[in-house]
C-alpha cells in the first residue's frame, strides 16, 4: 500500500534520513523501533508530507505522492497522530473530533458511534476543552480525531509516550482491534519494545538515519532487536 523508496531528508545541512526504503502492507501493523534521534519521526514526517524529502520517492498505491502537500495525502486516506498529540487546547473535545471532517465529503461529516465504543471516556467529555484533558485522554482524543477521517493508513508516533499504563493497555487494544478488521494499514513508531512486539507483524529498526534491520516479527531475533535499541 505504501512504499518508501531510497528517501533522503535534510534539515538544512544536516541529514536525517539516508537512502531509507520500506513498505507498509494493507491490513498489517508495521512498527518502527529505534533510540532517540535516529530518524523515526523524520520518516513519518516525510510520509505524511510534513517535511519535504531531498531525494527518493514515496508512493501510495503506486502513485508518487512525494511532492503532494499534506492535505492532499490526508484526502487520499493517510492520517497522522503526531508525537506530543497536538490537540487544539481551546477547542472542546467535540470540536477537536470535528476537525477530522476537513478531508471528508459533506454527507460523511459525522462522528461515528464507533469512536465512543473505542474511547468511551471521550463521550463523557465532549464539552471539555482539549487542553483540560490529561495526557492519556489527549492521546486517545488524538487517535480518535485521526479515525474520524476514515483513514486507510494511520501513522502513530510514539502513542505510549508519557502515558499511564492503564491507557497504554487501552491504546494497544484499540490498535489490535483495528488490525483485526483488516481494513487499514497501521504504521507505528515506538520505543517501548514489548508494546510494539506484541502488536506488530513487521518490525523495522532504525539507527542514525538508516534502516539497519527489518523483517517479519517471527523471523527476527528478539535479543538482536533489543540490543540495537539499548543505549
Amino acid at each position: 500500500m505504501l512504499e518508501v523508496d531510497k528517501v533522503d531528508l535534510h534539515y538544512g545541512a544536516a541529514i536525517a534520513l539516508r537512502q531509507v526504503s520500506m513498505t507498509v502492507d494493507a491490513g498489517g501493523v508495521t512498527c518502527v523501533l529505534g533510540r532517540n534521534g535516529v530518524g523515526k519521526t523524520s520518516m513519518l514526517r516525510a510520509i505524511v508530507g510534513a517535511h519535504p524529502i531531498s531525494a527518493g520517492a514515496i508512493r501510495w498505491e503506486g502513485e508518487d505522492i512525494s511532492r503532494l502537500p499534506m492535505y492532499e495525502r490526508a484526502r487520499r486516506g493517510i492520517a497522522w497522530v503526531p508525537q506530543g498529540r497536538d490537540v487544539f487546547p481551546l477547542l472542546t473535545v467535540k470540536e477537536n473530533l470535528e476537525t477530522g471532517f476537513a478531508v471528508l465529503p459533506h454527507r460523511a461529516r459525522r462522528i461515528p458511534d464507533e469512536i465512543f465504543d473505542l474511547f468511551p471516556v471521550l463521550k463523557t467529555m465532549l464539552r471539555r476543552r482539549g487542553g483540560d484533558l490529561s495526557g492519556g485522554q489527549q492521546q486517545q482524543l488524538s487517535i480518535a480525531r485521526a479515525l474520524v477521517m476514515k483513514p486507510r493508513l494511520i501513522v502513530l508516533d510514539e502513542p505510549t509516550e508519557g502515558i499511564q499504563p492503564s491507557i497504554i493497555k487501552d491504546i494497544g487494544q484499540v490498535i489490535a482491534l483495528l488490525h483485526a478488521r483488516g481494513e487499514m494499514a497501521i504504521l507505528l513508531v515506538e520505543q517501548y519494545f514489548d508494546f510494539a512486539h506484541e502488536l506488530a507483524q513487521t518490525i523495522v529498526v532504525m539507527d542514525r538515519g538508516d534502516i539497519v534491520l527489518s523483517g517479519r516479527r517471527e523471523d527476527l531475533d528478539e535479543a538482536d532487536v533489543r540490543r540495537r535499541l539499548s543505549v
